[in-house]
């Protein structure tokens, strides 16, 4: 498997057999012992949560995740049901739900489509099929439209350029393009941003990033936020941060989802799933040094309960 900055990695030793029996211990009867569910379920990766929930099946003859869902209740049942979704189908099923029913969650769609590699973006699309018998990029094209729709068609194509040496002169002519496409232009040509954002490779992107500070004085994110706005502008800016560096972006999505009065859960639940085996590590390196504060103390401040201590575990330490 690949090298991982996440704060959960596989446990040993493991017995997914001894681990399901706890657990039915722990939601038998009357009352939860909370603390053992959350200990256990934020400890083992992904791929052992699998295992408990197979071996609780043929133990027990029955669903894990019903039981959970029965025995909790809140924030902390939405956490502990999170963890138990196989990790190939957590975006898929964020996706799902963004785009269910009345009015579309912009949000979701632009947080996991801006920060997704290409290839994570084709496994989604493939698991979205066969899970939900549905085509993604319909499904998104029904309920977007204008610029919003058609860069979120761009990355659902998942075919940024690979990263294979910077060509100069194409730097060039990119920031070029995008200094007339925004700063020199009246009105906005968006088409050229979503191209050129949307399909050229991570280390040319930086590049141009440079040179177009370098052209127009501006850094990229300030000519977006003042030639664009809306989902288009929010898209735009998720997908520049993201090319800079996605721990960073993930770092100050988590620091707004905590500001202010109330919470954005969702949110905060969504990114410490998702990321938890993957760059935890690095977001909390950003978050103490973008927020002057560490990940840890935020949520102590800003959650509660059997919740907050999951929540602590999955954060995995306090970088101060």
């Amino acid at each position: 498997s690949q090298y991982t900055r996440g704060t959960v990695t596989a446990f040993a030793p493991f017995d997914a057999r001894a681990d399901a029996e706890a657990l039915r211990k722990a939601m038998k009867g009357l009352g939860t012992d909370e603390e053992t569910v959350l200990t256990i379920l934020t400890t083992r990766n992904n791929a052992q949560r699998q295992e408990i929930a197979s071996a609780f099946k043929t133990l027990f003859g029955r669903d894990l995740v019903d039981d959970l869902k029965s025995e909790l209740t809140g924030k902390f049942e939405t956490l502990m049901v999170s963890l138990m979704r196989p990790a190939y189908l957590f975006d898929a099923h964020a996706l799902k739900h963004a785009i269910k029913g009345a009015g579309t969650n912009e949000k979701v769609l632009t947080e996991i489509l801006a920060s997704r590699t290409p290839a994570e973006v084709q496994n989604i699309k493939q698991v979205y099929q066969q899970e939900y018998e549905a085509d993604l990029e319909d499904k998104i094209t029904g309920e977007t439209s204008g610029h919003f729709q058609r860069l979120l068609v761009v990355l659902l194509q998942g075919n940024r350029d690979p990263d294979v040496g910077v060509d100069e002169a194409l730097v060039e002519q990119d920031a070029q393009v995008l200094f007339r496409a925004g700063e020199l232009k009246w009105g906005t040509d968006e088409e050229k941003f979503i191209t050129i954002l949307g399909t050229r490779s991570v280390s040319h992107l930086r590049r141009v990033f440079d040179k177009y500070m370098t052209i127009s004085g501006f850094q990229i994110e300030e000519t977006i936020d003042r030639e664009t706005s809306g989902d288009l502008e929010k898209l735009l800016l998720a997908v520049v941060k993201c090319i800079r560096s996605v721990p960073a972006y993930f770092a100050e999505t988590l620091y707004y989802s905590m500001k202010g009065a109330g919470t954005d859960d969702d949110t905060l639940i969504r990114v410490m799933v998702s990321r938890s085996e993957v760059d935890l590590l690095d977001i909390r390196q950003e978050f103490r040094k973008n927020f002057a504060k560490s990940l840890y103390q935020k949520i102590q401040k800003d959650t509660s309960g059997d919740y907050r201590k999951a929540l602590l575990l999955l954060c995995g330490g306090d970088d101060d």
